[in-house]
């Protein structure tokens, strides 16, 4: 709870410029509320832009001109960071020759190859166009070659915006989720109890690399909880399905539980895959390839080839220039900075998660209310971060990047202390 004066409050809200203003009432009379998606989901500070311009390695520059150090990269997909030189040159040598064909270029054979190289569980690959397309099929893959239904989920985990897994209830229905069985992340006992009580019916257990529900503090996996997972699943035949949609190849140069000597069985991809091109992918291991190939499934531009040209040459910049060491470093500067300025200040503040994905929060701000003041703070001080949502420190950050971002994150916190933003006990 935020303990201040209601002016104090007012004046700290975000840089929405003219220009943005105009778009968003144009918006809202051909889009359904102006706008859809993450920023239209009320945790956003109400006059924060939305509508961007362009975007050049670690900055991105709204409507109305106004240049950000960029934390959040199109929440998540930007990891060598905007327009990175080689990977636009591939994209646009690709598409001088074509993007949606009668079939698919070679590029296809020559991602699925790289990928299959550099994924260690991985024995094949598929391609799609989101996130949800990959984590959808994983599911429909592990039913078709159990013939079992269920799959098990963390509660608060984000797999998509589908039906079977959006997280906001309407226009679903209860069948949708019908086929869904709860477990606690991080709480082995609860996945073998979820388990017992769909026994002889479980297709699979779905699980994220790290526990990043949007809202809460982030939550690294145990390595004995990832350990169990895969031993649970040999010992029922169950698949066990590796959610790196967000964390793909921001962790680590090959699937997100290779480090730690965990192998799914199926494993969804996008977001970073091809710098923010579109694209999504499964992979999967010999002992589902043919549970596959009695499927039908597909999209109109799930064979975009300037898309897998362009993941052909961010596998290539991030295995040459050891990105995942740069985001680490860069993270690690950028966790020790906020600390320091926290103590600095005197807040209280929690980061969590993994240096190159980092979520900061307030101790005792049950509602974010802070951290939102913090984030709408922060922005007019040039960097655009997120007061519910991890964020993404992408490859392309600069020490210049960085000292910018630390010293609007400084502004924001001492905003905060000069408006007298207390964080008050939690109201009854």
């Amino acid at each position: 709870m935020v303990t201040s004066t209601t002016d104090e409050l007012k004046a700290m809200g975000g840089v929405s410029g003219p220009n943005d203003q105009a778009l968003r009432a144009r918006a809202k009379a051909v889009i359904p509320g102006g706008m859809f998606g993450h920023l239209n989901m009320g945790h956003m500070p109400a006059d924060y832009p939305q509508f961007m311009a362009s975007g050049v390695g670690a900055r991105v520059v709204d409507v109305d001109g106004r240049e950000f150090v960029d934390l959040m990269n199109s929440w998540g997909p930007v990891i060598l960071g905007h327009r990175h030189p080689v990977v636009e040159e591939a994209a646009a040598r690709q598409a001088a020759l074509g993007d949606c064909l009668n079939g698919p270029s070679e590029r296809m054979v020559e991602l699925a190859e790289r990928l299959v190289g550099v994924v260690s569980h991985a024995d094949w690959a598929m391609f799609q166009k989101n996130g949800t397309d990959a984590t959808t099929l994983c599911c429909t893959i592990a039913r078709a070659a159990t013939g079992h239904r269920k799959i098990l989920v963390a509660k608060g985990a984000y797999h998509g915006a589908a039906p079977w897994c959006t997280p906001v209830e309407a226009g679903t229905t209860a069948e949708d989720h019908a086929n869904l069985v709860r477990y606690i992340y991080n709480d082995l006992e609860s996945v073998r109890a979820a388990a017992q009580s769909v026994a002889g019916d479980l297709a699979g257990i779905l699980v994220s690399p790290f526990r990043h529900d949007a809202g809460f503090d982030q939550e690294l996996v145990d390595p004995t909880f990832a350990r169990g997972l895969r031993q649970l699943c040999d010992e029922t035949g169950a698949a066990l399905i590796l959610d790196d949609v967000r964390c793909g190849f921001r962790l680590h140069f090959g699937h997100s539980w290779q480090p730690i000597g965990v192998e799914p069985d199926l494993s969804a991809w996008s977001k970073a895959i091809a710098n923010g091109y579109a694209l999504a992918a499964v992979l999967g291991n010999d002992r589902y390839r043919a549970p596959v190939q009695t499927l039908f499934t597909t999209g109109s531009f799930w064979c975009s080839s300037v898309s897998m040209a362009a993941s052909l040459a961010t596998l290539d910049v991030l295995e040459r220039e050891d990105s995942v060491a740069t985001m680490v470093a860069k993270g690690t500067q950028l966790r020790d900075g906020l600390d320091a300025q926290a103590r600095h200040w005197g807040y209280p503040i929690r980061q969590t998660g993994p240096v190159q994905m980092p979520y900061l929060s307030f101790v005792g701000d049950d509602d974010r209310a802070v951290g939102t003041l913090f984030a709408a703070s922060a922005l007019r001080h040039g960097v655009y971060l997120h007061p519910r949502h991890n964020w993404f420190v992408s490859a392309a950050m600069t020490d210049a990047d960085l000292a910018l971002a630390l010293s609007a994150t400084d502004a924001a916190f001492e905003e905060l202390r000069e408006a007298h933003v207390e964080i008050g006990p939690p109201a009854s």
